[in-house]
């Protein structure tokens, strides 16, 4: 194989990394059970980490979950400590046009589940390690932490950072002075993206046997009037005044599910919200917009009673959210990454994107984060999902020059 030998030693370690499953479940059933969860990449990872002569910890997040944090300390005091952060898991396989875990190395690019999201990050990431504890290389601190379920509801990240990384602290003797996550970013920095948030909104009704509907009362048709409203409340948040690069916040309801038979009158159906949240917004924001939008079109509809909502629709608190990240509070780590991509001979390329990252979640603990790694966003969670073997080395290249400032 032509080309840098470091980058081809990078996609044998992703093409290894992308045979072991660690499917994110995120509430679906058709992935065979026994592939899902990180605990096998966790258990692989942590094995090599201690070949490296590393000694990782373990930080249990839910059941066959686990956080894994590795430390390298420089051979002379540090010049600040520096946070590493990927995530282990991926998302489904279903509708996959190549093998999903064959690893495969062709036409200069490794093709998998994860090879460009973001697996192919990881290895960089494992690799900068690596070289660091080979050539005892001074420098900063550096902490590695592979984090879990970045994928559904951000537990890992939310896990490490607890008491606003107070605990993270205590276990690498410092509080990170800047934290680099790992997402395929085409060797950007993105220093700014929206938050997220998303609910479970529920419709009953009153089942009944289909030859006389008029004794029930149909979910299914009580929940296309919610639909409706959504889709004037998420019209009306995209012709909004938004951020002048990432635009205005945006909604979308994104999965469906009611009824139990063709011939039944549906008792119950649901569906499942995902909110973007602009800069200047907030997800308490999102949920009052939400619910007000509801209320005045359900209104409309005389379908509030005395008791103001209606008794046949549920809409908890959202199951999952997190913050937008802040591109001007990200500074000190931009800066450093884009001094980095300078000396390994790369033009720094700052942007915002549109997607959500756990960067948003260290970042409010008040340590400046920044996205930065190998592959293209585009091919991420595709059906033949891969990563430019070339860009590996490339990137390995830039955290080391981050490493050695």
């Amino acid at each position: 194989m032509s080309g840098n030998p470091r980058s081809h030693e990078l996609a044998s370690l992703l093409a290894k990394l992308v045979q072991i499953p660690s499917i994110n479940p995120m509430g679906r059933a058709e992935t065979p059970p026994d592939l899902f969860f990180e605990h096998r990449l966790t258990n692989f990872l942590e094995s090599w980490l201690r070949e490296q002569g590393f000694h990782p910890v373990r930080q249990s997040v839910a059941p066959l979950r686990e956080n894994l944090i590795a430390i390298y300390e420089p051979p002379t005091p540090p010049t600040r400590t520096i946070l590493f952060e990927v995530h282990q898991d991926t998302v489904p396989v279903e509708g996959m046009s190549i093998p999903p875990f064959g690893g495969e190395i062709r036409e200069g690019r490794v093709f998998g589940r994860g090879a460009c999201d973001v697996k192919g990050g990881m290895a960089v990431m494992l690799g900068t390690l690596q070289r660091l504890q080979k050539d005892r290389l001074p420098g900063a601190r550096v902490v590695l932490a592979l984090t879990v379920d970045e994928e559904h509801t951000f537990l890992g990240v939310q896990k490490l950072m607890e008491q606003k990384g107070g605990e993270l602290a205590k276990l690498c003797g410092a509080r990170p002075d800047l934290a680099i996550i790992a997402e395929p970013t085409d060797l950007r920095i993105v220093e700014a993206h929206k938050g997220v948030s998303r609910w479970l909104l529920t419709t009953k009704g009153v089942p009944c046997h289909s030859s006389r509907p008029e004794m029930g009362q149909n979910a299914i048709y009580r929940m296309a009037k919610v639909l409706a409203i959504l889709e004037k409340h998420a019209a009306e948040l995209s012709a909004g005044p938004g951020d002048p690069v990432l635009g205005p916040g945006t909604l979308s309801v994104g999965r469906i599910q009611g009824g139990i038979s063709v011939n039944t009158v549906p008792d119950r159906c649901a569906i499942e919200i995902d909110r973007r949240i602009a800069p200047g917004e907030s997800p308490a924001s999102a949920d009052k917009l939400l619910r007000s939008a509801l209320e005045i079109g359900l209104k409309t509809l005389s379908e509030i009673g005395l008791g103001g909502w209606p008794e046949w629709l549920d809409l908890p608190q959202a199951w999952m959210s997190c913050p937008g990240l802040d591109g001007p509070s990200q500074k000190v780590a931009r800066d450093a990454l884009a001094n980095a991509l300078r000396a390994s001979g790369i033009d720094p390329v700052a942007e915002a994107v549109p997607y959500g990252t756990d960067a948003s979640t260290i970042a409010e603990a008040g340590i400046p984060s920044v996205v930065f790694g190998p592959g293209d966003i585009r091919l991420a969670h595709t059906a033949a999902e891969s990563i430019p073997i070339a860009e590996l080395g490339r990137a390995e290249e830039v955290l080391v020059a981050l490493a050695r400032q």
